[in-house]
């Protein structure tokens, strides 16, 4: 039996906002049926970033170590840090003798309690300050002498749809429950007899496309054990 011998299938933007009309029982014949559904993606995309980390929107980044600097920009595509480490070279020149430092993330409330945040020395926690560009606080501020680099793992917010012919910014394994979501978005505009039909199909696949993205790897549960005082 012969096959395609191919894997790249993919969606144009405007080919997944076709099939989230025909889902709504109805075709796209006007401009403002392509804009409408374009902003509901741009929203889904949105609403996705609520969802949880997605992996293929995990990226490593780095920046330069400054003496005496606790407080370091992100760029503003990021919409989190998940992890932080400093390390004595920088990505692209590691070497056998390269080390790495893992940080510690806390939250607000522990670095507003740091009595002294410009105290120099090698850094050990960080703080993400989440605005619209996001901020790295490092502490203890780094004197930069042995570890030069702060590198970090991002997740990144999901590209906007932009023009008809683009692809979407996601992995293969999410086209089924974008498709079914943007469905649903319209038919809360354009089909509302479907809307309890389309949202049950969304989250079902998104469930399942949520479930699939993830790191398989080996877990290993010890029981904690205590120690008396002996009485």
């Amino acid at each position: 039996m012969a096959t395609s011998g191919t894997t790249a299938f993919d969606l144009n933007i405007d080919d997944i906002i076709e099939e989230a009309y025909e889902r709504c029982g109805m075709r796209t014949n006007s401009g403002n049926d392509l804009r409408s559904a374009r902003r509901s993606l741009n929203l889904l995309f949105s609403e996705w970033g609520n969802r949880g980390v997605h992996l293929w929107k995990v990226s490593l980044n780095e920046v330069p170590l400054v003496a005496g600097t606790a407080q370091y920009a992100v760029n503003s595509s990021v919409s989190d840090v998940l992890e932080a480490y400093i390390s004595t070279t920088a990505a692209a020149s590691n070497t056998a003798s390269t080390n790495d430092i893992s940080l510690t993330k806390i939250d607000r409330s522990a670095y507003a309690a740091l009595p002294n945040k410009l105290q120099t020395g090698q850094p050990s926690q960080y703080f993400v300050d989440r605005q619209t560009t996001p901020q790295i606080f490092l502490y203890l501020t780094p004197d930069a002498t042995t570890y030069t680099t702060l590198k970090f793992y991002t997740i990144d917010r999901i590209q906007d749809a932009g023009i008809y012919t683009n692809q979407a910014d996601i992995a293969y394994r999410f086209l089924p429950c974008m498709c079914s979501g943007l469905a649903y978005y319209l038919s809360v505009k354009r089909a509302p007899d479907r809307i309890q039909l389309l949202k049950q199909l969304y989250e079902d696949e998104l469930l399942r496309a949520l479930s699939e993205d993830g790191q398989r790897a080996s877990v290993y549960i010890s029981p904690q054990t205590y120690f008396g005082d002996g009485v």
